[in-house]
């Protein structure tokens, strides 16, 4: 089921905050899964003490300051994968967290890996999150509440 063409490296090459407006509207596939971005999250690193890679580079960060381009699970609170993609150029920390997807394909497939979830379509952050770093498709029911 074709939905574009595959993202280049170089799309995630750039500042993270443009990456993460940029997925909005893109298609996330896998297998025979696929639903369209509706919300992201950037995570700067640095001074954004909600990014895990705001303490620098440790074994479980280490992805978020390599190349451009990475898809990578992040297990959070024991109960929890989340799905990121790194941003900007090697060395330097930023990744987008894919917050909400609308689902186009597969929805009983995306039930079955997730059998606690009882609705299609989640927050929780403390430290920066006055921080204006989550963007939405306005008016998607799939966005978080």
């Amino acid at each position: 089921m074709p939905f574009g063409p595959i993202l280049k490296r170089d799309f995630y090459d750039r500042p993270t905050v443009e990456v993460g407006r940029a997925l909005l509207g893109k298609v996330l596939a896998h297998g025979p899964t696929a639903g369209v971005i509706v919300e992201t999250e950037a995570y700067l690193g640095g001074e954004d003490l909600a990014a895990h890679s705001a303490r620098g580079v440790t074994e479980r960060t280490r992805v978020i300051f390599g190349p451009p381009g990475h898809a990578y699970v992040y297990f959070i609170y024991g109960m929890y994968e989340c799905l990121n993609l790194v941003a900007e150029a090697e060395g330097k920390p930023g990744c987008v967290l894919i917050r909400a997807l609308e689902p186009v394909a597969g929805v009983e497939v995306m039930r079955r890996r997730r059998p606690t979830d009882r609705k299609l379509e989640r927050i929780g952050i403390r430290l920066c999150a006055d921080w204006p770093l989550r963007f939405v498709i306005r008016g998607s029911r799939f966005a978080s509440k």
